[in-house]
Parts: structure tokens; sequence; C-alpha cells
């Protein structure tokens, strides 16, 4: 598989409140407290956290706040002295904790452990949560991005199902001939917010770059601009309203039968497995490659399992991170379909799962490309110490562009300047 690694850390310019931590004291004292964002896998996750507390004796409770507070709670918390035992660490701000010393470290637990070997784990995720040659986190999971299709809307619309064989025109011309704004159906749905899992599997496929090796930024490279003009004639040609696609959101506007194809990242399929209109209606393909690179690119990124280094419990939270990421647990949360795990071979559990949908192209996008002439290439999401501001700057000034499309090819340059005095300021 040939893999290109845009180089991306992210740190945390989120503010958080605290407010969540006042749930925290009704737990049993005795609990160990684990803070995620998803509550697609607090089942799951909560079902293997009842596991380990059969096997040591140690409750652990998992709790879910939503993306924004998750952040806000660590950041306060890091502040103030107070972070949750356990909980997740994301590639948008793993270097700004490890360098802070926030996070528990893992070395001397992990050359102990007859459980941890970390060459069983997915390289470019331990990557991730490596700071001066030192762990901080036990890897957790992957992810891949996959295109989502409504079976009945291209039935109706007489068109075959999306294969291996789409390139990016065709995915245009199959989104165009199912739009009918007239009745509100649309072909395809994007945010500016949807950068992993849509608009950057785009830009790499097509040559471009989101972040150049020598950490500048990509936004203002010609092949990233012409994947954005891209972006922008299927905005104009086949996507809903902007404003009304970021209030809705694109997964509810794809469960309610309103747009055809949704590109989405591996995380999502537990939700979706959830949702009787999209089990009915809906099933997977592998991404579009770009005709003329002959590139079929997916973005990764992968989450990890940290503790604080705040606890008066390292031990106990040692434990738990050993579980979690031990074989057996993480075949578990691929068997409970949770997500697919870091730990190398265990995947193809995750995509048996269930037989709703057909989960194998998220697998196949991390492995060699079968189809003549096309490379899959796995990229691991771009991040730099602070990326956090600069991903959300990015955001906000391609709204302009969602708007009017005609302005993308200015608007991403003048975001190139944007972010290059983003990264300029950092501190890493």
């Amino acid at each position: 598989m040939k893999k290109r690694f845009a180089a991306m850390a992210m740190a945390s310019a989120m503010v958080l409140s605290l407010t969540p931590v006042t749930g925290m004291t009704t737990m049993a004292a005795d609990a160990l407290q684990v803070v995620i964002w998803d509550s697609n896998q607090q089942a799951g996750i909560q079902e293997i956290c009842d596991l380990f507390e059969e096997e040591t004796g140690i409750p652990a409770k998992v709790e879910v706040k939503s993306w924004d507070s998750y952040w806000q709670l660590l950041e306060a918390g890091a502040q103030g002295g107070d972070l949750p035992d356990v909980f997740w660490m994301h590639s948008n701000n793993s270097q700004m904790y490890m360098k802070n010393d926030m996070l528990l470290k893992l070395d001397d637990y992990i050359e102990a452990s007859d459980v941890i070997d970390i060459e069983n784990y997915m390289p470019e995720v331990t990557e991730l949560y490596t700071y001066d040659g030192s762990y901080y986190a036990i890897p957790k999971d992957y992810d891949t991005i996959a295109l989502w299709y409504n079976k009945t809307m291209f039935d109706e619309a007489g068109l075959a199902y999306p294969d291996n064989t789409w390139t990016w025109d065709d995915l245009y011309d199959a989104a165009v001939a199912l739009t009918d704004k007239d009745n509100n159906r649309y072909g395809f749905a994007m945010n500016p917010s949807n950068d992993q899992d849509t608009y950057y599997n785009m830009v790499y496929s097509m040559g471009g770059t989101i972040l150049k090796e020598d950490k500048t930024s990509g936004y203002d490279d010609p092949a990233t601009l012409k994947a954005m003009e891209y972006v922008g004639k299927l905005l104009t040609d086949a996507c809903p309203n902007p404003t009304t696609m970021s209030e809705t959101g694109t997964d509810v506007m794809m469960s309610s039968g309103t747009v055809a194809m949704i590109m989405q990242g591996s995380w999502m399929t537990a939700g979706f497995m959830q949702n009787e209109y999209m089990c009915e209606n809906c099933d997977v393909a592998i991404l579009p490659y770009d005709k003329e690179t002959g590139i079929r690119a997916s973005i990764c990124n992968g989450l990890g399992w940290a503790a604080s280094s705040m606890t008066d419990r390292p031990d106990d939270c040692w434990k738990l991170l050993e579980w979690f990421g031990s074989k057996e647990m993480q075949m578990k949360q691929a068997e409970l379909g949770v997500t697919m795990s870091a730990y190398e071979g265990t995947s193809d559990t995750w995509v048996n799962c269930t037989d709703i949908f057909n989960l194998q192209p998220y697998l196949e996008m991390a492995g060699e490309s079968k189809d003549e002439g096309v490379t899959n290439e796995l990229v691991l999401r771009p991040y730099t110490y602070n990326s956090t501001v600069w991903s959300s700057a990015a955001q906000s000034a391609l709204v302009a562009a969602w708007n009017d499309p005609s302005q993308m090819e200015q608007v991403c340059k003048d975001f190139a300047v944007q972010m290059n005095q983003y990264i300029a300021q950092e501190n890493g």
C-alpha cells in the first residue's frame, strides 16, 4: 500500500467549561472516570468496561460529552489539575497534551506488560501518540472513508450503483442525474466541516495537499485548487442549499432520503446500523479515483486511549488501558461494531459485524488496490502542533465559497496566507 503522510498535529484551542464535571461526582467513588465524545460507541465500550470490572473488580463508568464540550472539559481540567482518569486522544490535540505533560507516560508500563506490544498496532496510529520517543496513549482504532449511497434513489433513477470503476467524474454525473431541486432531492451533500470525510479525500486523490512537506499551507497548490473547483461544481449542481446542509447535517439528510450520496468515516457505521431508513435503503462503496492521477485516496486517523498524568490511580488507569489495548478487547470492539480496531489483523471482524451493509470498502481503502492503473493511498490526516486553530479557521473561511462557489479559488488562496500565519505562530 502506498502511503502519504501529511504532517498534522493539532492542539487544542478549544475553550471548555467544566460544568460536566458535576456529573462525575455522582459516580461511585471507586469507579474510574472514562470520558468519550461519541454516543454511538458508548454501549460497546461500556460492555468492555463491564468485562474489565468482572476481571479486576475495578468499575469504570463511560460518560459521553459532545465534541466541543469534550475538549472544553479537557482544557479546563488540564488548567485546573482535574482531568478524567481515562479518555480519548485525537491527533488534533495530542501534540499539545503530550508536550505539556498532561498525559500519563506509558513507557514503563508497556515495557513491563505481557499484554501490550506496541508493534502489534497500526504504526500510523502509534505515531500520533508518540512524543520524544515516549508513548502516551494505547492505539484504539483507525478509520477510513467510504461512499454511502441510497440504493432506492439509484433504482428509481435507473442508475447503476457506485463501484470500484467510478472516477470523480462518474460521481459528479450521477449526483447531477439524481438531483431534482424542485422536489428537494439531491445527489450529494457536504459541509465545509466535512474535511476529513469529504473534500480532503478529493484533494489528495487529485494530486493536491492540505499541508505541504515544509509545513506550509497547500490550499494554494494548483492541484488543490483543481480539486476545490470540483467541490464547487458539486455544490452548484448537485447539493442542497449550504445553510440547509449546515443546519441539518449531511448524515441526517442521507437518513431522511433527501440526498443520494455522502462520504462518511467508518466511525459513523455504528450509528447508521441503528437507523431504520439507512438499513433499508443504503449501502457502502469504495471511494472514486481520479482518472488523471490514478489515485484513490482516503484520509486516515485513529484515536488513542490515554490517562491523566494527574490521576491518583495511575496503576488502575494503566490496567484499563491495557485491557482496552489487548487483542481480545480489540477484537471485542470490532465484533460489537464499535469501529475498526488499531490492533493489526482484527478489522476483518469489524467488517463482518453486520450483514446489513457491505463494510468491505472501508477495509479495502487501507490495502493494495485490486484495480489496474489505480493506487489506493491511505493519507494520515494532516496536522501541525496546533492545527485545531487553522482547521477550524478553514471551516469558517470556506463558508463564503460554499455560498458562492465562483469564489472558491480566491477563498482558498486567501486562506493559504492565513493558514501560514497560524502555523508560524505555533510553539511546537
